[in-house]
């Protein structure tokens, strides 16, 4: 079975070097052959799942050894891949979610006429996220680290006729380079700490190694992970990223990419657990990232971008119970494939009812939309009660375990990562409540011409007062895009169920992240009231002002809070006075010191030496007379120095 885990990535890799390199010819079944062959790999992946079920918890990691890619001296670099109960729970989301992301890409991209490029850009992307979860040493996992940067970069930029979407590609690639940064920094401490890449001698030999070096390394990956996984202070490239397909949304915001940081710190645990600082570090950034992303969720109209305000949110999460340790490495993970079910799912449905609804993506233009789209509002439904962790569904036993791990861990600390959890999942209910209200529910009112916005430069005025404006026609989508939806919608019904009977997700995954069952210091049931009581408020709080209230056609002034969230927390607006103005500043200031100093100094001494030869050249007159008296002056000197020294 070993043989079969390289073919994993393999079969996506050479869809993408088929469909991109094999030209035009390829135009009318590119789609297909990027579908098959993300079907492969899924279909490849389900028999190596279950060799590993039949397999003793303690056998249960494959290794498949390929070839040494820099055999130089002291430093080796293998292409080699592990596959165990951690890296299996990814490549079955990868694979399974993305087919379905390929299968609804379908009918989603069918009047496009680059679809072949674009299946061929997520089959790349695939095959990236593959290599990283299946690395078995760390600069492997760089190389799909930064595989899953580039394909993301040329994916969220594919409508590159737009202005929009080609700045929101370049937004997304720079700041990852700052997480990648992280990353390799944290490669170089690893190979002169252990000397070594490899995740086995690396995480063993940690027991040996200085609190202060693990604390560096700890430190780093969590840049890295802030930045693939958009959590503050990395997180401005998430909501830019909409300007993508929607299937590209979906994939990079629910299975895949924002995913990586999470598989990077779980795989870690290791040199987390070994370097409480670092830790303390990871639950803070979960902690704030997962308030900062429902908060900037509460006040989009653009459903994508309410979504991944969502998503930002949800990682939070994840990264939060991540830093918990042996207690959450778990949950994390658990709240991770459920999350990967229904906001798959929630994104997908979005993007059916962009198609019913001529691309419009405000919210303030929806309304009504159940009776035309039933099947869209019934998967998009359950994924809305999933994620804001109705009892019984997928999101309520994830989320819930993770509000529990929170409080288990003790102290003030404690009751501070359980109370954001908490206030998170009571704001979740309200945004998600929000989406639900504005797109199915209320007046139709997509029937009128829209009211000009000064935040809308592109609607024109005189033709709305014409009369020209011609309504949507909203209607459901064809199978290709409702069948992946509706089997998302079955996942984040059951998943949650299934993985938490008899605790079998976290006895699945023991193994390799262990597990502390922690002691919260309330009972598991008050914090599951809890976690219903505030998941109630929420949902009550929007019907009241979304569900009993028209929705006006243009959004409220709002108060000051509505209105840094709109503009996401003014991120951008720091970015650009801290980083963009002040390394601008520290760029001239760099400049002038350069030209001061540096250069002043090399021209000062050029210019010494220009003044020094001149002099001497006025020595070297050319008359006879002149070097006459130098001679008798230098014999004078010789003959008083002789007497001198003869008088000492």
């Amino acid at each position: 079975m070993e043989n079969l885990i390289a073919l994993l990535v393999a079969a996506p890799l050479a869809g993408a070097a088929l469909l991109l390199c094999g030209g035009r010819r390829l135009d009318r079944a590119g789609h297909w052959i990027g579908t098959l062959l993300a079907l492969a790999s899924f279909a490849l992946a389900v028999p190596l799942f279950t060799d590993l079920l039949g397999r003793d918890a303690e056998h249960r990691t494959l290794h498949q050894h390929l070839f040494s890619w820099v055999p130089v001296g002291g430093f080796q670099a293998d292409v080699a891949f592990q596959l165990d109960q951690l890296s299996m729970t990814f490549v079955l989301l990868i694979t399974g979610v993305g087919s379905l992301i390929h299968i609804y890409s379908i009918g989603y991209m069918e009047h496009d006429e680059r679809r072949r490029r674009f299946f061929g850009y997520l089959n790349l992307f695939l095959a990236a996220m593959l290599l990283l979860v299946l690395a078995d040493n760390y600069l492997l996992l760089y190389v799909g680290w930064e595989g899953v940067g580039l394909a993301s970069y040329l994916l969220i930029g594919f409508w590159q006729h737009k202005p929009s979407a080609a700045t929101a590609a370049k937004k997304a690639f720079l700041v990852n380079r700052v997480g990648d940064m992280g990353l390799s920094i944290a490669i170089m401490l690893m190979f002169t700490t252990f000397g070594t890449f490899a995740f086995g001698p690396v995480l063993g030999a940690v027991g040996e190694t200085s609190e202060g070096k693990l604390t560096a390394i700890g430190l780093m990956l969590l840049l890295a992970a802030c930045g693939k996984s958009a959590q503050v202070p990395l997180q401005s490239w998430l909501g830019d990223a909409m300007e993508g397909p929607t299937p590209v949304s979906a994939l990079i915001h629910a299975a895949t990419m924002v995913t990586a940081g999470v598989y990077l710190i779980t795989r870690s645990g290791a040199i987390f657990n070994g370097a409480p600082d670092a830790q303390t570090a990871v639950v803070v950034v979960g902690a704030v990232t997962l308030l900062f992303g429902a908060i900037v969720g509460c006040a989009k109209d653009d459903i994508k971008k309410a979504l991944a305000g969502s998503t930002m949110s949800q990682i939070g999460y994840m990264i939060l119970a991540a830093g918990l340790g042996p207690i959450g490495y778990a949950f994390a993970i658990m709240h991770l494939v459920t999350h990967g079910f229904f906001k798959a799912g929630l994104f997908l449905g979005a993007g059916s009812v962009m198609h019913g609804m001529n691309d419009e993506v405000d919210m303030r233009r929806y309304g009504g939309l159940r009776k035309y789209m039933p099947i869209t509002f019934i998967t998009f439904g359950l994924g809305y009660l999933a994620i804001i962790g109705f009892p019984g569904l997928s999101g309520f036993f994830s989320k819930d375990k993770i509000i529990e791990a929170a409080f288990a861990k003790g102290g003030t600390e404690g009751w501070i990562l359980g109370g954001a959890a908490l206030l998170g999942a009571a704001i979740t209910a309200f945004y998600m409540t929000r989406v639900m209200l504005m797109t199915f529910f209320g007046e139709e009112r997509w029937r009128k011409a829209p009211t000009p916005s000064p935040a809308e430069p592109s609607v024109e005025p005189a033709a709305e007062t014409r009369g020209e404006y011609t309504p949507p026609h909203p209607h459901e989508s064809p199978k290709s895009m409702t069948i992946p939806m509706i089997l998302l919608a079955v996942g984040s019904v059951a998943a949650g169920g299934l993985f938490s009977l008899n605790e079998a997700f976290v006895k699945w995954l023991e193994p390799v992240t262990s597990f502390d069952h922690g002691h919260p210091p309330i009972g598991a049931s008050a914090i599951t009231t809890a976690t219903i009581v505030v998941m109630v408020l929420g949902v009550a709080l929007a019907y009241l002002q979304y569900g009993r209230k028209p929705v006006p056609a243009v959004a409220p002034r709002g108060s000051l809070l509505t209105r840094a969230a709109r503009r996401d927390l003014l991120q951008d607006d720091f970015n650009h006075a801290v980083l963009v103005r002040g390394g601008g500043e520290l760029t001239r200031a760099l400049v002038q010191l350069d030209h001061s100093v540096v250069d002043g100094a090399v021209r000062g001494t050029a210019a010494s030496m220009g003044g020094l030869s001149g002099r001497l050249r006025q020595v070297q007159n050319g008359f006879a007379r002149s070097y006459a008296v130098q001679m008798l002056g230098g014999a004078a000197v010789l003959i008083a120095a002789t007497l001198l020294m003869r008088g000492v």
